[in-house]
């Protein structure tokens, strides 16, 4: 696998991150994009989008000419190191000082950084360690000892009046605290530590402290006030808390834009440098977010170019203030296949600091990858394993492209899987997916890549609001709610499949849950991406034996909506028509067949059009596992009883099924069908025949050219990657 798959138009020579951050990867200078206000660029895209892989490959081509940081932060590992002193430490500030530390060893073009800014403020949260003696302090300081000062590098000024800051900080809190027993925050520890700092420097550190932490909320320009109530709202945790971290980050970026600052800096750095967060959905990911949004939203400049991911194509409801989405104005958006990066700047809106966040932000559009790219990735492969005929890498080709969508995980995982796989004769897309796939580097036995793409896409990427308690739930309730529809239908599942419990969630969470992990929606299906439905249809028929799990969870959708019928008679709504034609639909793939096709026959006559409507939605449906005789029975070759009608109705049922299920391939023989079947529908002698044959002529058309007769969002995701 390439980690650069499908990014040739953001990693290039003369590409976007080579403009945001004025440095090629060969080393070149670039006019820098934007700027002195810089956006905050949101890479937007679910599961599977490749939004991390593009991080990990802006900081692989970039980071040895520009100073660029990755964070994970959806990593435990922040957490786990605040936990030890937890008054003193957040994962906020554990990931700002892996960000210093990082930078305070970068060798290349002006060399290393120094944040005497941000020591400050991390040696006064120090305060708040637990142990609460001068020792205990000092330790907790020291941890940033490497932040504030390097090595002496004649004549460059740049540290001249920082020198000596942590050493003497540490000498005068330790003579001062000796022996003394202190609790966080008293008089003299913070005293003590305030006068360390700003007795060892010089003038103009003074001064710049004094700029910095004079403008902390409610210091009214007192360094000593702004520090001392940093540790304070931080030792408060909360919002007080968010607060002193944002501060913090800002100081971190001041650090950054003093290094480029001055002849020295002008001289000596080039570019920008680079802040990438990924998994940036998190609580950690989003404060760091709001912090250097709601800074610039204020009038804070500096020049850190800040890449986040964001799985919602929104960017995030923390953006829009509160506010519906559609109440906002669309923040700017670039789609790498534009080729050019739009304008940007910020809109002067009344308000001020009211302005919604979204003003800040430019929202990168993951690009899926073309039908070009697929078959490139699923050819090489081919390449790699046993040669195969050019039928079979044409026929997983395809089913490559229909069960990922363009979505370059899973092209990536079921490329790998189809190797060494041949498809059966007459296949469906979906038995791709037993294919065995060991990972690189994992030393486990193989696996069918349905079961990595689950683990990988669903399990790995939980929800960030899902409650707890509903984890190891999840993906069970996603697999039942693959065959729902709508909301309605979604809820009947829901109700059934978490009765005994406690703790529920309803069609309408699980809903909004599929939206914030990135999801599309889809007006004819609950589960709204057409790969991610197909991979839960292939588990659930796969859960029990003989496809148990499947049709029970179908049976009980036909009987409520036999229930309504009884009930409401035949209203419409919903993702159908009418509840007769939802009932339907599930009753078809249950083992209704001839049921559904005596339905068909009968109101046929007087109503052409809205019957093939009604068709249409009967028979967009997967078909169950086992053998697959609907190509047979369209033509003809099994037997059916029943008048000439019914028996053309059940063939056409089927032929439409195949066309609609869009997991097989239809082409010009299921066109023929299709046409020869509604042609002698036309000739018969019922009311309204005569106008079936314009259908004939549209229905084989789209046929042929692997074209759903009926559309919805997901047969347009599937005809964008054609």
């Amino acid at each position: 696998m390439c980690d650069d798959l499908g990014f040739d138009r953001l990693l290039g020579e003369e590409a976007f991150f080579a403009r945001m951050l004025g440095r090629s990867p060969s080393g070149g200078s670039r006019e820098p994009l934007y700027g002195p206000d810089l956006p905050v660029v949101l890479l937007t895209g679910g599961p599977g989008m490749g939004k991390g892989r593009l991080l990990r490959a802006v900081r692989d081509r970039f980071a040895a000419k520009v100073p660029v940081i990755y964070l994970d932060c959806g990593s435990p590992v922040y957490a786990d190191r605040a936990e030890p002193e937890p008054g003193a430490r957040s994962a906020a500030t554990e990931a700002l000082t892996e960000t210093a530390r990082r930078l305070s060893t970068w060798q290349g073009t002006g060399g290393s950084f120094t944040f005497p800014r941000l020591f400050a403020g991390l040696a006064m949260i120090a305060t708040g360690v637990a142990e609460c003696t001068p020792d205990a302090v000092a330790a907790e300081v020291e941890r940033y000892e490497e932040l504030a000062q390097r090595q002496r590098l004649r004549g460059l000024a740049t540290g001249d009046f920082w020198r000596g800051a942590l050493r003497g900080a540490m000498r005068n809190l330790l003579t001062t605290l000796s022996g003394q027993a202190l609790d966080p925050y008293s008089a003299s520890v913070s005293t003590a530590l305030l006068d360390a700092l700003f007795t060892s420097l010089a003038p103009r550190g003074r001064t710049e402290l004094a700029r910095i932490y004079g403008a902390y909320p409610g210091a009214a320009g007192q360094p000593e006030h702004g520090l001392r109530d940093l540790a304070a709202d931080f030792q408060a945790g909360g919002e007080e808390r968010e607060l002193a971290e944002s501060f913090l980050f800002r100081a971190l970026r001041e650090d950054l834009e003093a290094a480029y600052a001055g002849a020295v800096g002008w001289l000596r750095r080039v570019g920008r440098p680079g802040v990438l967060l990924d998994r940036a959905e998190t609580p950690l990911g989003e404060r760091l977010l709001r912090a250097v949004l709601t800074d610039r939203r204020a009038g804070q400049r500096d020049r850190v170019v800040i890449v986040g991911t964001a799985r919602r194509a929104d960017g995030g409801a923390f953006l829009y203030g509160g506010l519906p989405p559609e109440e906002v104005p669309a923040p700017a958006e670039f789609r790498p296949a534009d080729g050019v990066p739009p304008r940007w700047s910020r809109r002067v809106a009344a308000g001020g600091d009211r302005a919604p966040l979204a003003d800040g932000v430019l929202l990168l559009r993951m690009p899926l990858l073309t039908g070009d790219q697929i078959r490139a990735e699923t050819e090489c492969r081919q390449r790699r394993a046993e040669p195969e005929g050019g039928t079979n890498r044409r026929r997983v080709d395809a089913a490559v492209a229909r069960l990922s969508g363009g979505r370059p995980h899973t092209v990536i995982r079921l490329a790998a899987a189809a190797a060494g796989f041949r498809m059966p004769a007459d296949a469906n897309d979906r038995d791709i997916l037993d294919a065995p796939l060991r990972l690189p580097g994992d030393g486990a036995a193989e696996r069918p890549v349905a079961d990595v793409l689950l683990r990988e896409l669903i399990l790995e990427q939980l929800p960030v609001r899902l409650p707890t308690e509903q984890h190891e739930h999840w993906l069970d309730l996603l697999t039942h709610l693959s065959v729902a529809h709508d909301k309605e239908c979604a809820d009947v599942l829901l109700r059934h499949h978490q009765s005994g419990r406690v703790h529920r969630l309803t069609a309408h969470h699980v809903s909004q849950l599929l939206t914030d992990t990135g999801w599309p929606s889809c007006e004819r299906h609950f589960i709204g991406d057409f790969g991610l439905r197909q991979l839960l249809v292939h588990r659930l028929y796969g859960l029990f034996p003989d496809g148990a799990a499947w049709y029970a969870d179908h049976h009980l959708l036909r009987d409520h909506y036999t229930a309504r019928v009884a009930q409401d008679g035949a209203p419409g709504g919903g993702a159908f028509r009418s509840v007769v034609a939802h009932r339907m639909n599930h009753h078809l793939v249950s083992g209704g067949v001839d049921d559904v096709v005596r339905h068909l026959a009968a109101t046929l006559p007087g109503r052409p059009r809205e019957w093939c409507a009604e068709l249409l939605e009967i028979a967009q449906a997967p078909y169950p596992g086992g053998a697959d005789t609907r190509r047979e029975r369209a033509q003809g070759l099994s037997t059916a009883d029943g008048p000439a009608l019914r028996r053309t109705v059940d063939q056409l049922l089927h032929a439409v099924w195949l066309c609609e299920e869009r997991t097989r391939p239809t082409g010009r023989e299921t066109a023929r069908t299709l046409a020869k079947l509604l042609d002698l529908l036309s000739i018969m002698e019922f009311d309204g025949a005569g106008r079936l044959g314009r259908t004939a002529t549209d229905w084989s058309d789209l046929a042929e050219n692997d074209q759903p007769l009926l559309r919805c969002a997901c047969t347009d995701q599937l005809g964008r990657r054609r």
